[in-house]
């Protein structure tokens, strides 16, 4: 069977397992979302890249990163980042395998993080084009293993005006092909101008896509109020990334209030995974995912 053949097949497999999916997603609400009266508004989800270093060092491969979420910390929703399987767009094979794995474990495939794919707002209309294209194919594989987004970065060139045209033109690109395909194209705040909050609910305006949003990171507004870019970006959110890198003897985190920043998560519309993304050095991987795990869910009881 040919790869287009056979991806085809996978992807119907896909469809009508999504019929009996134990998420229970309703079908009036976007995938991105919980409906209201079936479970917990909020569910908790893991970041790859929390485990940068152990993967890094090859202690574990992508492959295992569902068994580790679900035996380890006892996650059923993981955040996969592309430069872990950055050769596996295509790999039909080895995306079923990555599939069967989280299947077989009660494990929810949430989104894929897509890095080193082009400049979305490249000011080079050749260099978007090609950007644009580089993403085609983490919207297939995300489709295939039934994530809900892509998470993409909104980097530009030029002036604020600039490159929000920019950057709202890489994106609608990007869009445009994902949503046959039922999936989000969904905006980090992660350095530069997207690093503002105000900037980057500007472009979701721009776009105007339904199926392009926001994955309002607590930790990356830098010289940015992180309460007020969270709030900005809020009402475009398909995710929420809560990062973490260090914590008190309290068990909160030292540079975030989450009390604070999941009331503004509360006070939006968004119902779905809120992830965590442990990115500190004074804690191991493992340590710190946990601790974050327990803070997130002592926040979440209060609300």
């Amino acid at each position: 069977m040919s790869f287009a053949s056979r991806r085809q097949f996978l992807r119907n497999s896909v469809a009508a397992a999504a019929a009996v999916s134990t998420l229970n997603l309703s079908s009036s609400f976007s995938p991105w979302a919980f409906a209201a009266n079936e479970g917990p508004r909020f569910k908790i989800s893991l970041a790859e890249w929390s485990l940068h270093k152990t993967l890094f060092a090859n202690k574990i491969s992508n492959l295992d990163f569902p068994k580790v979420a679900k035996e380890e910390f006892g996650i059923d929703g993981v955040e996969y980042v592309n430069q872990f399987f950055k050769d596996k767009a295509k790999d039909a094979s080895y995306l079923a395998d990555l599939k069967k794995r989280s299947e077989d474990l009660g494990v929810t495939n949430v989104l894929i993080m897509i890095d080193g794919e082009g400049k979305l707002g490249d000011p080079d209309s050749a260099k978007r084009k090609q950007a644009i294209e580089n993403h085609y194919k983490w919207v297939d594989a995300a489709k295939f293993l039934g994530c809900h987004s892509i998470r993409v970065n909104a980097y530009a060139e030029g002036s604020f005006e600039e490159q929000t045209k920019l950057a709202a033109d890489g994106l609608r690109g990007v869009c445009e092909y994902a949503k046959p395909h039922n999936i989000g194209v969904i905006v980090e705040n992660h350095g530069g101008l997207s690093s503002n909050g105000k900037w980057l609910a500007g472009v979701m305006k721009t776009v105007g896509m339904d199926n392009c949003g926001t994955l309002p990171d607590f930790g990356n507004f830098h010289d940015y109020d992180r309460y007020m870019g969270v709030e900005e970006t809020m009402p475009f959110a398909k995710g929420v990334s809560a990062k973490s890198h260090d914590f008190d003897a309290e068990g909160n985190e030292t540079h975030t209030d989450y009390a604070k920043m999941m009331k503004l998560v509360a006070a939006s519309k968004y119902s779905g995974y809120i992830g965590i993304e442990y990115e500190g050095s004074k804690l191991d991987e493992y340590a710190g995912i946990r601790a974050t795990k327990a803070l997130l869910e002592k926040v979440l009881k209060t609300l």
